[in-house]
């Protein structure tokens, strides 16, 4: 059995570095080199040395066990290539939007998406840069007006157990939100 997860964000906040980091294949990535064009568009100020970008997509792969794989795709995380989200969301379980703590406000437009046009289950992994954490889980909650149901996870994309923990949480919470979805009311 087979299980897509998109994983989503703002620029730079550490989507291909989490698929690059679960990946048990090469990840295919559409990154392209930052022009002078792209600088009045994308901020890198708090990510100097970032110098490609998605454009398209990334698609990695993890054998979970014998009976399940994961595929994951990647979204780019620049406004003008949403058009694509639709099709990449298209058949997900659920979404792992990665946040970059230092800049929050960059992931808005994520989180709107999974809350208002999608009802796929999602959570929020709060990217530690650094290996640091300015703001607690909740005070990010806060920030992001973000439901109490949804977990918020705090890991280092460029840690191959902590993506992958990401991930399972993902399922786990994917796998509740089904369930109470399918519950009678009343």
């Amino acid at each position: 059995m087979s299980t897509k997860i998109v994983i989503a964000g703002g620029f730079g906040a550490g989507k291909t570095t989490l698929v690059r980091s679960v990946s048990e294949i090469e990840p295919v990535t559409t990154e392209a080199l930052m022009t002078d064009a792209s600088a009045a568009h994308d901020d890198i100020t708090e990510t100097p040395s970032k110098t490609t970008t998605t454009v398209a997509m990334d698609f990695g792969r993890l054998t979970l066990d014998q009976q399940l794989i994961m595929y994951m795709f990647g979204t780019p995380g620049q406004a003008r290539f949403w058009f694509m989200w639709d099709d990449l969301v298209r058949g997900a379980v659920g979404a792992v939007i990665v946040a970059d703590p230092r800049r929050l406000a960059d992931c808005f437009d994520a989180v709107d998406y999974f809350e208002q046009h999608s009802r796929i289950p999602y959570v929020v992994g709060l990217n530690k840069f650094d290996g640091n954490l300015d703001y607690t889980p909740e005070q990010v909650r806060e920030a992001l007006e973000i439901s109490p149901e949804v977990p918020i996870l705090p890991f280092d994309a460029r840690n191959r157990l902590e993506s992958g923990n990401v991930l399972k949480d993902l399922l786990t919470h994917a796998l509740a939100y089904e369930k109470s979805d399918a519950e009678p009311v009343g």
